[in-house]
C-alpha cells in the first residue's frame, strides 16, 4: 500500500488481496499473544483505521485446492463442516445461506466474543480440523466485513505452461 501511495498519491486507493490470516488485523487474534504482526494490523497503524477497510472470507463445508504443506503439490481437498462453536459454525447456524456481515458502531458489539475462525490458506490440512486449524478471534475486530459462503467449491486451477526465452 505504500508503494502504491508513493506512486500515485496518498488520495489514490488500492486493494490488497490476502488469506485472512495476512489481512485480518492480528491483534484481534491470538497472534498478538505471540508477537506477531500481519498486514491488516501494519496498515490500520500506518493509514490509519478509517482509511482501511478489511473483508475477510469463511465458509462452513466444500472443496478447497491447497496442499497438506509446503513446497508440495496441490490437490483438491474436502473442507469438512465447521466445528462445533466456531465462526463458521455460528455463521452456518443462523441460516444456511450465504451472508454479507458490515461490521459498524452499530453492531460491532454484538461480535465481540473471541472464538475460532477456520484458516485456510495455501496450505490446509482436513486432519487438523478439530485442533489446529481454527485461529481464536474477535471478528468485529480482525474485519471491517465478512463474507460467508455456506458451501465452497474448489475453482480447477489453470494449466501454466513455462516460457522460456
Amino acid at each position: 500500500m505504500n508503494k502504491i501511495s508513493d506512486y500515485y498519491g496518498a488520495a489514490d486507493k488500492g486493494i490488497i488481496w490476502e488469506h485472512n490470516t495476512h489481512v485480518g488485523d492480528a491483534r484481534a487474534t491470538d497472534m498478538a499473544a505471540e508477537g506477531l504482526v500481519n498486514v491488516g494490523q501494519l496498515l490500520r497503524e500506518q493509514q490509519g483505521e478509517e482509511r482501511v477497510f478489511i473483508v475477510g472470507f469463511g465458509t462452513h463445508r466444500g472443496t478447497v485446492i491447497a496442499a497438506d504443506e509446503w513446497g508440495v503439490n496441490f490437490e483438491r481437498m474436502v473442507v469438512p463442516p465447521a466445528v462445533e462453536g466456531s465462526w463458521e459454525d455460528v455463521m452456518h447456524k443462523a441460516g444456511p445461506h450465504d451472508k454479507l456481515l458490515i461490521f459498524n458502531d452499530d453492531n460491532r458489539k454484538h461480535f465481540g466474543r473471541r472464538i475460532g475462525h477456520r484458516a485456510i490458506g495455501v496450505v490446509y490440512n482436513p486432519q487438523y480440523e478439530h485442533y489446529g486449524n481454527y485461529v481464536p478471534s474477535v471478528m468485529s475486530e480482525r474485519y471491517d466485513a465478512f463474507i460467508f459462503v455456506s458451501s465452497t467449491n474448489a475453482l480447477q486451477p489453470l494449466e501454466v505452461e513455462r516460457v522460456f526465452v
